[in-house]
């Protein structure tokens, strides 16, 4: 079906809903805007579905929600032993729409027979993923697109185990949904109905209880240590979203008690009317909590994105100003600090996993602590299906993160987790500053001990149908005339990671990579040094990452700016040719 004709069945379908009805209208103003809402359906990426709200197949509406709702219902009545008793576990954060959606879920589910245990107010992701195993549910459904613009949300489906469905399980699905003909008629029940036929659970404080539990058991203290009050001194900013209350529990419980609230980000708020995006990547999110927490003489500043899943952290420098640390340089942190607090029996069999984008100074310290690295595709998706192996391998998850924030220590939970990051990593500021040292010294000693890691990325948004097909472009120019060398330093191998081959490009010999296929390109160059592209699974944007190390700061600083303008020039002339 040509997307006109998609079109016109929407638009001639008399029960379309009367707000979508009148979006639709809007939309006829422009041929190019309506072609993007139906030229496509939209599809499961890293994230799972996430898109524009609005009136099209290609957007997030009722329509587009019932219709994977069926095909997830379809697939679990064909997959999954008992659905209808298990139930699927739904949550939902503060966007547009997200309990409306969530209650859609619900609905559509009803009409297959199939419970849902739907949280009473918005939660993140992280206690979503929590529930499903909690609860023993057959599946998981979170309502969020993320740190997406306000115009976006999103639908991300988690299995059994709480984890986001990895690749196999995502087709199935997918192919469930594609099988669905119109999803102007998916059948569902009413809410009433759900109620009668006690199909609808209200889920309340007793996941929130067990889960704080298992927060505070990932603490490194000792009892008489847990029971003092500490005197770290925190900035917290939910970003409008989900985490207020649970990471406030989680800080008290374990005796901070010096919190500053951002009270102007603490309400939930679907325009993130504060700042200029909900990402505590961007440096911009932690302007207001900046501001406050020099006035409050904070040590550090923590924020979280609209559904928890991603925690940001600012320290004070030498200057006396705040400094946001990367993803990658809190992790490290982190991940010392577990290391070096793990047994020897845990360190034994332990093992740190990493996504292919983030910091080599992961396997470094690991290797130091005589801890193996495991590398994942990026998503958490598979870091969460890597713990699910451990259960059968006897091996010991310790650590898992990823260069965008992502962070998971313990696994009673399967996605990053924002919540019980924040708790660990004011733990750990509690524990430097109980030694006269910052973050940011704890760092640098990291950085004298074991080199010079720096990374970085660059983003290109290239919205609608012809920014598809541009990174479509500038992905396959990339693989048809490989990288040789960069800013002078010439590529050693190429890893095409759509067709698990890593390449020697000297002798051209090719070796199999263990890993799903996915549409990322890396060249691994001299000095230890890399480049990585990767169009995204969930935004209309390419990224570049890039990673380099030494024995001297300068150094690294150099190469690292030296790489990105390189690639960023090559990367033009590709969209310009």
């Amino acid at each position: 079906m040509t997307w006109q004709a998609t079109y016109q069945k929407w638009d001639s379908y008399e029960a379309l809903d009367k707000k979508l009805k009148e979006k639709l209208q809007d939309l006829k103003k422009s041929d190019k805007d309506l072609e993007d809402a139906f030229y496509k359906n939209l599809t499961f990426g890293t994230g799972g579905m996430r898109g524009m709200l609005g009136p099209g197949t290609n957007r997030m509406n009722v329509y587009t929600i019932r219709k994977a709702v069926e095909g997830l219902a379809n697939y679990l009545e064909k997959h999954t032993s008992n659905p209808q008793e298990k139930g699927v576990a739904v949550s939902y954060d503060s966007r547009h729409m997200s309990k409306e959606f969530a209650l859609e879920t619900a609905k559509v589910l009803g009409n297959h027979g199939i419970k849902s245990y739907v949280f009473e107010e918005l939660h993140p992701t992280p206690t979503l993923s929590f529930a499903v195993r909690h609860l023993g549910a057959a599946a998981g459904v979170m309502i969020t697109a993320s740190h997406n613009p306000p115009e976006y949300n999103g639908f991300k489906v988690y299995n059994e185990d709480g984890g986001q469905i990895p690749p196999a399980q995502a087709e199935q699905v997918i192919a469930e949904v594609n099988a669905i003909e119109n999803e102007l008629t998916v059948p569902y029940v009413t809410e009433q109905s759900l109620e009668e036929k006690k199909l609808l659970t209200w889920i309340g404080e007793e996941v929130d209880k067990a889960y704080l539990e298992q927060v505070k058991q990932l603490s490194k203290w000792n009892a008489s240590e847990l029971g003092q009050k500490k005197e770290l001194r925190i900035v917290f900013t939910p970003l409008h979203g989900t985490s207020h209350d649970l990471v406030l529990r989680g800080l008290k419980q374990i005796g901070f008690e010096h919190i500053h609230v951002v009270k102007e980000q603490a309400q939930p708020d679907p325009e993130f009317s504060t700042v200029q995006s909900p990402n505590p990547e961007e440096h911009q999110a932690f302007t207001i909590a900046i501001e406050q927490g020099s006035d409050y003489g904070a040590d550090v500043l923590i924020g979280t994105d609209p559904d928890a899943d991603r925690l940001g952290v600012a320290v004070k420098n030498a200057a006396g100003s705040y400094q946001v640390l990367t993803g990658n340089q809190l992790g490290t942190l982190m991940l010392d600090y577990v290391l070096a607090n793990s047994t020897s029996d845990e360190k034994e069999k332990g093992r740190l996993i990493k996504t292919i984008v983030t910091t080599e100074m992961g396997r470094t310290i690991a290797n130091h602590y005589g801890v193996e690295t495991i590398d994942t595709l990026t998503g958490f998706k598979f870091i969460g299906e890597k713990i699910k192996e451990f259960e059968t391998t006897g091996e010991t998850y310790l650590f898992g993160f990823e260069e965008s924030y992502g962070y998971l220590m313990g696994d009673f939970v399967r996605d990053k987790d924002a919540v019980q990051a924040a708790v660990v990593a004011c733990e750990i500021a509690e524990y430097w500053k109980s030694k006269g040292k910052t973050l940011l010294e704890a760092l640098e000693e990291l950085y004298e001990r074991h080199g010079y890691y720096f990374e970085d990325m660059i983003s290109l948004t290239l919205k609608g149908k012809d920014g598809a097909e541009m990174i479509a472009k500038i992905m396959e120019q990339v693989r048809l005339q490989p990288f040789r060398e960069i800013a002078g330093l010439q590529v050693n191998q190429m890893e095409d990671y759509n067709t698990s081959e890593r390449t020697d490009l000297e002798s051209g010999e090719k070796e199999t990579i263990e890993l799903p296929n996915e549409n990322v390109l890396k060249f691994l160059l001299d000095k230890n040094s890399w480049v990585c592209l990767r169009p995204s699974g969930t935004e209309p944007k390419i990224k570049y990452y890039f990673g380099v190390s030494s024995q001297s700061r300068e150094e690294s600083q150099a190469l690292l700016e030296q790489l990105k303008e390189e690639v960023n020039r090559r990367v033009q002339a590709i969209m310009e040719g």
